[in-house]
């Protein structure tokens, strides 16, 4: 593995734990665990560049309808509460096909930073 894998990375998604509530509920999604969690808001027509991480895996979970994920080879939309597992290594990108911004959250397990991107395409040149 790389220099970039400083913290634990599931292999696998985590179970999310699902709380009952009287006036509700809600789903933990990493109950006390080491994880970097970020929104993500994608401008209509823009998207990610296609990368890997060697130090983190992703939990993607869509806010807005619409969202184009490409894991590996496969490319789908997805629609608001859908979740996406991303393991360390596979190669992905998040597109915002339609003409609103589209957000989704995303919980990283393992050492979150910049330096462990590796792009394969980008629109930006970075």
């Amino acid at each position: 593995m790389s220099e970039y894998v400083t913290k634990p990375i599931p292999g696998e998604k985590p179970e999310a734990e699902f709380v009952s509530r009287p006036w509700g509920t809600f789903k933990q999604y990493a109950n006390n665990r080491d994880c970097t969690v970020s929104l993500m808001t994608i401008l209509p027509g823009q998207r990610l560049s296609l990368q890997s991480h060697t130090g983190r895996a992703e939990l993607w979970i869509v806010i807005d309808d619409g969202a184009s994920v490409q894991v590996g080879d496969e490319i789908r939309i997805y629609s608001a509460g859908d979740e996406i597992w991303i393991p360390a290594g596979e190669r992905h990108r998040l597109s915002c096909p339609g003409d609103k911004p589209l957000r989704v959250l995303e919980v990283a397990f393992g050492n979150w930073q910049q330096d462990d991107i590796r792009r394969y395409e980008d629109d930006y040149k970075r």
